[in-house]
């Protein structure tokens, strides 16, 4: 790790039971993204040499999810077993960072607040290798009054934190917060933090202190940020205003790239999204979930919902389909009400209409299924024609069985494929048939029953129906 590499500690272990939930709470999500997973992205990508996570409630769950999304050690873990204020936090986070050089750029981040962006961590490292006092912090003025630590100065020079709970009245009038991150030489971190009291209203060791021994030192450097970019989140609420923020930063950095969005306040992009291509259109209400990918001239329209999809240039999506887990070709049309379920593969070409269900189903190119079909486990072949009605009977409530429908086989309307069953290539199967049997090549598959016409019988049926009702009494009537 070179030293120009910032250290990051990240302090993910509080409780969070304001939000109510079993669910830790820098596991909730902002875009589809954990918060946590947020500050780790933003820590790596401004440099960090190496990122060590502060965890406590529920650690082997929060552990758990950042070895998924990072890899199995990625972000090492330091534990708080006990809740004794942010310096303690970091004091337990020392012995991970042990064999590490006094003269190392330690950049300490909160968990909760997810927008820090890349930049701004880079900036704050080069701020407190800059400083005389080795330290820099970030500040900010928030939009309404709210119990920040207040950033107390003497002669130009910042002094201190006073937290809000040790406020008096006249500081609790200083517009100036305290944002929560910081950047310091790990050399005066470890010696400030043995000299932490919890002499406060709450009886814990604060990180805030760190301020006032730099003072001593010619004083930390503050960095102004806006509020949106540091909010922390501490209830649903929080959370639902972050999530504002982040989908609006999201929107615009893709309308900006080439996306056009006509009702973008109604768009959901997740953060992992993309790449999205170029000219691609995306209508109102519109969700974009997961790893989804979007090619070149993609349209997506209204009430569309992806989720871990990738589509192939020039596909259009129609209204309220809802993909999942799903490979899409290129020049599809899909849709409106088309619902492809997890593994699920539509090449190019391909029709998929109106009330059509997919689930595990391969649609070769060209093939079509226009109309109110279920097509689970199957594959349907090259230019194949699938008619309205039709289903694959895949399930007989133990297991799952295979339907194979060969290249230009035509599947008549309101037909029944029995699996596991193949149509051979160019049969036809006629409309109202169950097929119980696989299909010969070129063949007519027909399991109709013939049909009887009784010429005359409608009319000595209403003539019968009538002399009833005449010989019915008028209160019976």
């Amino acid at each position: 790790m070179s030293r120009q590499q910032p250290l990051v500690l990240i302090m993910a272990a509080g409780l969070g039971t304001r939000m109510k939930s079993d669910t830790p709470k820098v596991l909730h999500k902002v875009a589809g993204r954990p918060l946590l997973h947020w500050v780790v992205t933003s820590a790596k990508a401004a440099g960090a040499g190496r990122v060590v996570a502060i965890l406590g409630h529920k650690h082997e769950v929060v552990k758990a999810a950042l070895d998924a999304s990072f890899g199995a050690g990625a972000v090492d873990v330091a534990l708080q077993t006990e809740q004794r204020g942010t310096g303690h936090a970091v004091q337990c986070a020392l012995p991970a960072i042990a064999n590490e050089p006094d003269d190392r750029i330690v950049v300490i981040l909160t968990g909760d607040a997810p927008l820090i962006a890349s930049e701004r961590i880079a900036e704050l490292t080069a701020a407190a290798a800059a400083s005389p006092a080795g330290m820099a912090l970030l500040s900010t003025i928030p939009p309404r009054p709210m119990p920040y630590g207040r950033l107390v100065r003497e002669g130009g020079k910042l002094q201190k934190i006073v937290e809000h709970s040790d406020a008096t009245e006249e500081q609790r009038k200083i517009l100036d917060t305290n944002a929560g991150f910081y950047a310091i030489k790990l050399g005066h971190l470890r010696k400030d933090l043995a000299a932490l009291r919890a002499d406060n209203a709450k009886g814990e060791l604060y990180l805030t202190d760190l301020v006032a021994h730099a003072y001593e030192r010619g004083g930390a450097t503050s960095i102004d940020a806006p509020f949106t970019e540091v909010a922390g989140i501490n209830d649903r609420v929080d959370l639902a205003g972050v999530e504002v923020e982040a989908r609006r930063r999201i929107n615009e950095a893709w309308m900006r790239a080439g996306v056009t969005m006509t009702d973008p306040a109604s768009t959901f992009i997740d953060a992992d999204v993309g790449p999205l291509g170029k000219d691609v259109w995306i209508a109102a209400n519109v969700a974009i979930r997961g790893k989804t990918t979007v090619g070149d001239g993609v349209r997506i329209d209204l009430g569309c919902v992806l989720t871990d999809v990738t589509v192939a240039a020039d596909t259009n999506i129609k209204p309220y389909s809802i993909l999942t887990e799903t490979a899409v070709g290129s020049k599809v049309q899909m849709g409106p009400f088309s619902h492809c379920r997890p593994g699920s593969r539509i090449d190019d070409d391909v029709h998929l209409g109106n009330f059509v269900e997919t689930k595990k189903t391969h649609m070769m190119a060209g093939s079509k299924a226009n109309h109110l079909a279920y097509l689970g486990d199957a594959s349907v072949g090259q230019k194949a024609n699938i008619g309205a009605g039709t289903i694959t009977c895949n399930y007989d409530g133990v297991g799952k069985y295979q339907t194979t429908i060969e290249a230009g086989a035509f599947i008549g309307s309101d037909s029944q494929l029995v699996a596991p069953v193949t149509v051979g290539r160019d049969s036809y199967v006629g409309a109202g048939t169950t097929v119980t049997k696989d299909v010969p090549r070129g063949s007519l598959a027909i399991t109709r029953v013939k049909q009887v016409n009784v010429e005359g019988w409608a009319d000595r049926f209403r003539e019968a129906q009538a002399k009833k009702r005449q010989q019915k009494k008028p209160e019976e009537q």
